[in-house]
């Protein structure tokens, strides 16, 4: 590894015949040689070049060989390259004290010793290509620090992510067992009782009225837990892109007519009253079954936290398309829950109310999403909450199914 690293030497002197001399002397494989023949020349290559050592000529015109290693000293670039002094002047000259004094590493006499040049820059080649490994080796390491650090953030996070997924799935099945036992135990104790008042002869309690309101509990029943298992069902067909969506032409006003209609036991129990502002038509290309969706899942909600005040709901023509409202004037949702209702699971809790398995809004919004339309949602705390669905009049039909 250390013979591939290229090391970069300087020689300054004003003698042409001098730098060819030494040129020719340090010269060798993987080592490149620049020659300067004044110091401000060699200022420049300083300043352009990485050097592993720099061999300076003492007695210079303009600017000499101290003068350039002090230069050198007081520049971050170049005050850490080694510097070896070469001068013909004689040993009373004390040059050799001026010269480490100015930061060399070494001193050479001329003439010069040709296997002690040769040497010495050899060992100074080594030193750079040495430091040079050190720190590319730094380098990596810190790189391969850095990498870790992130893989280990996102093992962190892919840690985080799969708890909070297990702690989704833990409460989504307590939520579904809950929810689906509210229905099922409705029909159990219905059964339970007519079997018993069968076994002892009640048929008083099988007249033609009682029938229709038993048929009618159970019809309940059975629609939330067909409801459920629907909502439930299509999270995993969003999941995999495949809610279908199949538009045909309809009137938006008279669709939120029919489930009220259709909810009217819901909405008596719920103790709510409802009120419809439709402007009349308001025909559009959507998928009616899913549109419906969205309007019971907001009707819904706002019985289900509405505290048992007034609801109200309203289609609009918009020079845009349609727009589907539903007020209620209840508990309000809090800022923090604000930004996570539309998420899967997710439910507004209160002293009073916690209930459905908190995938209604997440559904309705995918719903929307697909019919190019948005949602919108205005609240606070204790003062009920406005749901706004705009759709364009017409959707682009999707069908993954």
């Amino acid at each position: 590894m250390l013979s591939t690293i290229e090391a970069k030497l300087l020689i300054v002197d004003d003698l042409p015949e001098n730098l060819l001399a030494l040129d020719a002397l340090i010269r060798g494989e993987r080592r490149q040689v620049f020659q300067a023949s004044s110091g401000e020349e060699a200022l420049g290559l300083l300043l352009q070049h990485e050097f592993a050592l720099a061999i300076l000529d003492v007695q210079m015109p303009d600017m000499n060989g101290f003068e350039l290693a002090e230069l050198m000293r007081g520049t971050e670039k170049t005050k850490h390259i080694p510097i070896v002094f070469v001068s013909a002047a004689g040993r009373e000259m004390n040059y050799a004290f001026t010269g480490y004094e100015s930061g060399a590493v070494d001193f050479l006499q001329k003439p010069l010793d040709i296997q002690a040049v040769q040497s010495k820059v050899t060992v100074f080649v080594e030193l750079f290509r040495q430091r040079q490994a050190i720190n590319e080796q730094v380098i990596a390491l810190e790189r391969s620090r850095k990498e870790q650090e992130i893989l280990l953030s996102e093992l962190r996070a892919a840690q985080d992510d799969l708890q909070k997924a297990v702690r989704m799935r833990d409460d989504f099945m307590s939520i579904v067992s809950h929810e689906l036992r509210t229905p099922l135990n409705g029909l159990v104790l219905e059964t339970q009782l007519r079997k018993l008042r069968l076994s002892k002869g009640d048929m008083a309690a099988f007249t033609a009225d009682k029938l229709k309101a038993m048929t009618e509990r159970d019809e309940r029943q059975i629609n939330s837990l067909v409801r459920l298992i629907e909502d439930m069902l299509d999270v995993s067909r969003i999941r995999t892109g495949k809610l279908s969506i199949r538009p045909t032409r309809f009137d938006l006003s008279a669709l939120v007519s029919r489930v009220l209609e259709n909810y009217s036991a819901q909405i008596a129990a719920a103790g709510c009253e409802v009120s419809l502002s439709a402007a009349e038509p308001v025909t559009g290309l959507w998928d009616e079954f899913r549109i419906e969706q969205v309007v019971v899942n907001l009707l819904t909600n706002a019985l289900r936290y509405g505290a048992k005040k007034p609801v109200d709901l309203r289609v609009l023509a918009t020079p845009e398309g349609a727009c589907i409202e539903v007020q209620d004037h209840g508990i309000g949702i809090s800022v923090p829950d604000l930004s996570r209702i539309f998420q899967q699971f997710e439910r507004v809790s209160s002293n009073e109310v916690t209930q459905g398995l908190g995938l209604g809004l997440f559904i309705t919004e995918q719903i929307v999403a697909s019919h190019q339309g948005t949602i919108e949602v205005e609240s606070r705390p204790g003062q009920g909450s406005l749901f706004r669905v705009y759709l364009p009049l017409e959707s682009r039909s999707v069908d993954n199914g």
